[in-house]
């Protein structure tokens, strides 16, 4: 990973990557002498060879019963259950033995006429690198999406902002008092909360606050909330480790506790738990904003879903790498290629990848939410859609449905009474 030097953002300016402590927690004495793989330091919602099980709200009066029956039945090991209220269902974690075929053992779940759902608890990660360019001109995202000149009408006044990433550093000056919530769905990971990079350079880019000691957040004023789901696996990690376990929990809670914007910058392969749960985010009025992987075939899951909106990283220039996402009907492109962004610690540092994209994205998302609360997630995305600029860049033939967002303009389209100054 490129290291740089820290700076202050008022001067004459060089750079700081710091580097993450990741959480450490005992083994489970429960997967001793039980034919599971031991992973000591790894939180139990991350383990390899796990399977979710979701049990629907009509045999609630079973659920204990038909608990122990698939653990016997499957010879499989308890170790953990949680409800999904949003989507009805409660959820049963099981390890599977090392010498069962992980698939074969989901199937034979799946044709149990009392299972609802059966799943592989997945991994995914945050779509973030470091900075290729420690030269390139800084905090350029609000001036390139006009964000700069959209806050004399919309700073994202009291809209609900959940963040569901690593934890962050609440005492950064750039998030002091901006984060009015958090919660932890990961096994051991409150000690390093506040040192968790990602979740507080994401915060950071949606919300940071406007008198503080140096970046403006694209949405100063939004209501944020830090939910941990994701966690790093080593101290020096890059990138930051979820599961469909802790998503799903912390999706969960966004929905129940009226969250009106949904960040998830992470992606992963699909998966069938969190689909059902952002398909109730959408039923419910949230906005839910995801990254996109670096992948001119494959946007990933859930940029994959048609309820979500993609964010695609742009370049200082709006230039974007060529896309043939044939099933996605518009992405967003945001700036996402050498963003400063704030670390913990006082820091800041400038990092790529369309984590930093999504970040900017949802902020825009909660200016337009400011001026219209009641708007539905369908109208946003239209007025985002037919508000962006054409991007530029390499063979742009290719590059279909992707579009740059123009905060001035989607505040216009969706008011039009206002107008930026």
């Amino acid at each position: 990973m490129l290291s740089l030097q820290p700076f202050s953002l008022a001067g004459l300016i060089s750079l700081l990557v710091v580097a993450l402590s990741g959480c450490a927690s005992p083994p489970d004495p429960a997967d001793q002498g039980a034919g599971i793989i031991d992973e000591p330091g790894v939180p139990k919602q991350l383990r390899s060879r796990q399977i979710i099980v979701a049990l629907p709200d009509r045999l609630r009066a079973e659920w204990p019963a038909i608990a122990r029956d698939l653990q016997a039945r499957h010879q499989l090991r308890p170790v953990g259950d949680f409800p999904l209220t949003s989507i009805g269902v409660q959820c049963l974690v099981y390890q599977a033995p090392s010498d069962q075929p992980l698939d074969t053992v989901i199937a034979k779940l799946k044709s149990d006429p009392r299972v609802e759902l059966v799943q592989a608890n997945q991994s995914f990660e945050g779509l973030q690198a470091a900075s290729r360019d420690p030269y390139a001109e800084m905090a350029y995202g609000a001036k390139l999406l006009k964000v700069d000149r959209a806050h004399a009408l919309s700073t994202g006044q009291g809209v609900a902002v959940a963040v569901i990433d690593t934890g962050a550093d609440t005492d950064h000056p750039d998030l002091r008092g901006r984060i009015v919530e958090t919660s932890t769905f990961v096994e051991g990971g409150e000690p390093s909360f506040r040192t968790d990079r990602h979740g507080t350079a994401i915060a950071g880019i949606i919300g940071a606050r406007a008198d503080g000691a140096g970046l403006e957040g694209i949405a100063p004023e939004a209501r944020l909330s830090v939910l941990k789901a994701c966690w790093y696996p080593t101290p020096t990690a890059a990138k930051a480790r979820c599961s469909s376990w802790t998503l799903a929990k912390a999706v969960d809670y966004a929905i129940n506790h009226h969250s009106k914007v949904i960040n998830l910058s992470l992606g992963g392969q699909v998966d069938d738990l969190l689909a059902r749960l952002l398909q109730a985010a959408e039923r419910n009025g949230a906005v839910v904003v995801v990254a996109t992987l670096e992948n001119p075939d494959n946007p990933g899951f859930p940029a994959s879903l048609q309820t979500a909106i993609p964010a695609v990283a742009c370049d200082i220039d709006g230039r974007v790498a060529p896309r043939r996402w044939r099933d996605i009907p518009f992405a967003a492109a945001a700036p996402g290629i050498d963003v400063v962004a704030p670390t913990p610690r006082t820091g800041y540092t400038l990092l790529s990848g369309s984590s930093l994209a999504a970040a900017h994205i949802t902020g825009v998302v909660a200016l337009l939410l400011q001026q219209a609360l009641q708007a539905t997630p369908d109208q946003i995305r239209t007025v985002l859609r037919t508000s962006a600029k054409p991007v530029t860049g390499p063979n742009l033939a290719l590059t279909s449905a992707v579009g740059l967002v123009d905060a001035c303009a989607a505040l216009t389209r969706q008011t039009p009474q206002l107008r930026c100054p």
